[in-house]
């Protein structure tokens, strides 16, 4: 939902609130003199249009221009909440109540280190090429688990199995279904050896799951 009123009776009484405020406390917080001053000059004309816009004497022209002018002090006032308020260090949540803006948790949401092992499938849709799917273990659909930013995946072309997750020797990344590994022409029909793990969005790591094969098509 909006912070910003659409029903302009309550925006312009929202926007005399905000400049308001604002100005109390300009030198506290360290707010912009110019741009608040811009601001209120906006309002005070939108203001006097929307008056005016009441009354039996306006006119199409007067509420094309309350229009415009409230449609500009919107941006600018969304502008200045988002660069100088919101992230303002300067300021309390008790401001931010004050002028009636959004208050936004700073405290990053904590992304544990993933707990399972990736599910796969593979599929070789044109020649040279191999799609890994990827979901969690037995889930109805394919896509990466929730807090997980993508999947890990390292693999290497070998005649013999590799015994350590220390051979595969080449990296691929992916966020989306599927990852897709291309090779050469000259890798058709070997195999390639490959082991996936999920990574969060703190960059923590799961655990590794069994070293599988696939024939490059």
């Amino acid at each position: 939902m909006d912070y910003i009123p659409t029903k302009e009776s309550e925006f312009i009484e929202w926007s005399d609130n905000l400049i308001t405020v604002s100005k109390a406390n300009s030198s506290e917080w360290g707010l912009p003199q110019a741009q608040l001053t811009e601001l209120e000059t906006l309002h005070v004309e939108v203001k006097a249009l929307h008056e005016k816009c009441k009354t039996p004497m306006r006119t199409q022209l007067d509420v094309q221009a309350k229009n415009e002018k409230k449609a500009v002090l919107k941006k600018k006032e969304r502008v200045f909440v988002r660069n100088h308020l919101q992230n303002n260090d300067l300021m309390t949540n008790n401001g931010r109540e004050a002028l009636r803006i959004p208050i936004y948790d700073k405290k990053p949401t904590p992304h544990p280190a993933p707990s399972t092992i990736p599910e796969v499938e593979i599929e070789s849709p044109y020649p040279r090429i191999l799609h890994i799917k990827f979901r969690a273990a037995h889930a109805p659909r394919w896509g990466k688990p929730a807090n997980v930013h993508g999947l890990e995946c390292l693999w290497v072309i070998a005649e013999t199995p590799p015994e350590e997750i220390d051979d595969l020797l080449h990296s691929a990344f992916a966020t989306r279904n599927p990852l897709e590994l291309v090779f050469n022409e000259s890798d058709r029909g070997k195999r390639v050896y490959f082991a996936t793990r999920w990574e969060s969005g703190t960059v923590k790591k799961g655990r590794w799951s069994a070293i599988y094969s696939a024939v490059i098509p």
